[in-house]
C-alpha cells in the first residue's frame, strides 16, 4: 500500500478514537476517555511513521516520539503530554492495576479532560507533519 494512503488510514482511526474519547467523557466513562485519548495519539504518531514510509511498533508514545525526533526535532516538545497519556495505557482498563476497586473508581472528569487535551495536541501535531508530507488532511 502506498505510504500516504497507509498514513491516511491510521489518521482516520486516530480521529475516530479522539471522538470516542470525547463521547466517553461526556457519558462519564472517564477511564475509557483516557485510554481512547492515548490510542488516538498512538495512531496519529504511527500515521506519521507511515507517511515517512516507515513502520512503527509498540504502544509507548514516548518511544514513538523519540523515534520521530530523528526527523522532527520538535517532537520532543510533546514528551510531557506523551508521558501523561502513557500512564493511562494499562490502568484505565485493568482492575489489577489498583490495590482495590476497579479503574472507573479512580478516573474523574478532570483527568479525562487533561487526557483529551494531550491527545488532541499530539493529533494536531501529527496532522501538521502529514500535511508537510503531502497528505491532505
Amino acid at each position: 500500500m502506498e505510504r500516504l494512503e497507509e498514513a491516511r488510514r491510521w489518521l482516520a482511526q486516530a480521529r475516530r478514537d479522539i471522538k470516542a474519547a470525547r463521547d466517553s467523557a461526556s457519558a462519564g466513562n472517564f477511564e475509557w476517555a483516557c485510554f481512547q485519548a492515548q490510542q488516538a495519539a498512538e495512531k496519529a504518531l504511527k500515521a506519521v511513521f507511515h507517511g515517512l514510509g516507515r513502520g512503527a511498533w509498540g504502544h509507548s508514545l514516548v518511544e514513538l516520539l523519540e523515534g520521530l525526533s530523528e526527523v522532527y526535532p520538535d517532537a520532543s516538545s510533546l514528551l510531557p503530554a506523551a508521558r501523561e497519556l502513557d500512564r493511562h495505557y494499562i490502568p484505565s482498563r485493568y482492575p489489577n492495576a489498583f490495590e482495590s476497586g476497579y479503574p472507573g473508581m479512580y478516573y474523574d472528569e478532570e483527568t479525562a479532560g487533561r487526557a483529551l487535551e494531550r491527545g488532541e495536541v499530539i493529533l494536531r501535531w501529527a496532522e501538521g507533519k502529514l500535511r508537510e508530507l503531502g497528505l491532505s488532511c
